[in-house]
């Protein structure tokens, strides 16, 4: 008898331990790396330490796992001796398993990790001088467990245990929005800025067909004309065609030229004042783009397709708008929201909007992969190029395509109405054309008409001429469209 009390006193020693342990895991795992190098220039006791702790968290939150494991095992144990021999084996087992499943679930598991993420700081730097000393004497245990488990598990492993990883890193940032530690908007800013590794340039550049561009043999004057009425500072400039893109010209070129004397405006052309641009894959991720366009200091880049060609652009506003949400200024008066809910229910969207996000706005799965945009899958379904008042039915949906000419005379399609289309159980057996109070019904007999019509005018509208003497096509989006992509909660 006198041993089983030692046993039970030795156990909860060794849970007292675990829990000491599980919290200081949990701390660790909580703090941030900039407030304890803020610690450090303040000369606070224990937070150098703390800082070379934090440059190897993983190995540090794995020995924190190992010791608390050892503690708990080291715990049930005793008090499966002790129960036993006073019990009996069948009984004793049961108290103890379960006995030790409740302690060891409050006792380790749940009042230790509150502390330790509730008193982060102030546990991590108690505990600094003790975990220095335990990873000098324990590390090469830790390593080697790790390794075994990262052996036994499939797939890839990680070398310093799988501690802190990005998942783990977002439910601390969607727990800090929930205890009112950041704002809604700031945790869609970091949550946004995970996801710059997981987007490509593709995604939000401006398409080909909506790029502003000046051939290689204009003025520098019509160059100066075309940069002012567009808005643009930066204009992509061209040989042949626009796959063949030579350089950039930048508007505080030409002015610092003419400025300076150096040629008459008129006769001085933009090939003798252009930069060389840029070129990068159109699957490119966003946060390499942005890395590559602060080292280079360059704002624009050409996007080429796995063909070769010239697919769009990309500007270092387009990425940070990926962080941050849209960007205005004084030239964006025009600018139309990328979403926007109409009083019926409809909602009137961008069509460089991704299909993904439409099926988020109505609840509804759509996965095509054959497009990758609502205007992509209005032509789809449509089976030759939209054109401003066509219409069609997708995945319960009626979408009526919005628009009209381009700059350059061409028909094309800037925003789709969409309206969920009555099911039979709500009694809408009679065609959605023909029922009455949807947005729907506001399309005009004259849209009807071109919609008919664009089987055998599709080509002469959409290929239409060019106007070489405005040299250049329609606006950056941000100017005469709303952006691919929205600042909608990932």
């Amino acid at each position: 008898m006198p041993d089983d009390i030692w046993f039970v006193v030795a156990a909860i020693i060794l849970i007292t331990i675990g829990g000491l342990f599980a919290a200081i895991d949990s701390a660790v795992s909580t703090v941030s790396i900039a407030r304890v190098e803020d610690m450090v220039k303040e000369g606070r006791a224990g937070a150098r330490r703390l800082a070379t702790i934090l440059s190897a968290r993983g190995t540090y939150v794995g020995l924190a796992v190992l010791l608390r494991v050892v503690c708990e095992t080291a715990a049930v144990a005793l008090i499966a001796l002790s129960a036993t021999d006073t019990l009996g084996v069948t009984w004793g087992l049961v108290v103890a398993i379960g006995g030790m499943a409740v302690v060891s679930y409050v006792a380790v598991g749940v009042g230790p990790r509150t502390l330790g993420r509730q008193h982060a700081y102030t546990i991590a730097l108690a505990s600094a001088v003790l975990l220095s000393v335990l990873g000098v004497l324990l590390t090469p245990v830790t390593r080697l467990l790790i390794l075994i488990g990262n052996a036994l598990t499939p797939g890839r492993g990680y070398r310093n245990g799988p501690f802190a990883t990005e998942v783990e890193l977002r439910e601390v940032v969607d727990l800090a929005e929930a205890s009112g530690v950041v704002a809604a908007g700031e945790r869609r800013m970091i949550q946004s800025v995970f996801d710059l590794g997981d987007t490509s340039a593709r995604e939000v550049m401006v398409p080909r067909p909506e790029m502003v561009w000046i051939e290689a043999d204009k003025s520098v004057a019509q160059a100066t004309n075309l940069a002012v009425r567009s808005g643009h500072s930066r204009i992509p400039v061209i040989g042949e065609n626009t796959d063949d893109v030579l350089g950039v010209v930048y508007l505080k070129d030409v002015v610092a030229k003419t400025a300076a004397g150096r040629g008459a405006p008129s006769t001085l052309t933009v090939r003798d004042v252009m930069r060389e641009a840029e070129f990068i894959p159109d699957s490119k991720p966003l946060d390499k783009v942005l890395a590559d366009m602060q080292r280079t200091r360059n704002h624009m880049a050409m996007l080429v397709d796995e063909y070769g060609g010239i697919a769009g652009l990309v500007t270092i506003e387009d990425v940070l708008e990926e962080i941050v949400g849209e960007i205005t200024d004084e030239y964006d008066l025009d600018e139309v929201a990328p979403i926007e809910k109409l009083p019926d229910g409809a909602y009137r969207v961008s069509a460089r909007l991704p299909v993904e996000d439409l099926g988020e706005l109505f609840d509804i799965e759509i996965d095509d992969d054959e497009v990758e945009t609502v205007g992509g899958l209005v032509g789809l379904e449509l089976g030759r190029v939209p054109l401003p008042g066509a219409r069609v039915a997708s995945h319960g949906l009626e979408l009526v395509a919005e628009g009209g000419p381009n700059r350059q005379g061409r028909q094309r399609i800037i925003t789709v109405l969409v309206t969920r289309v009555a099911s039979a159980d709500d009694g809408a057996d009679d065609d959605p054309s023909e029922q009455d109070g949807g947005p729907s019904d506001a399309l005009s007999d004259t849209s009807r008409a071109v919609q008919h019509a664009s089987s055998t005018d599709a080509d002469e509208t959409v290929h239409g001429r060019q106007d070489h003497d405005h040299a250049g096509s329609m606006a950056h989006a941000s100017r005469s469209g709303p952006r691919a992509r929205t600042e909608r909660d990932r």
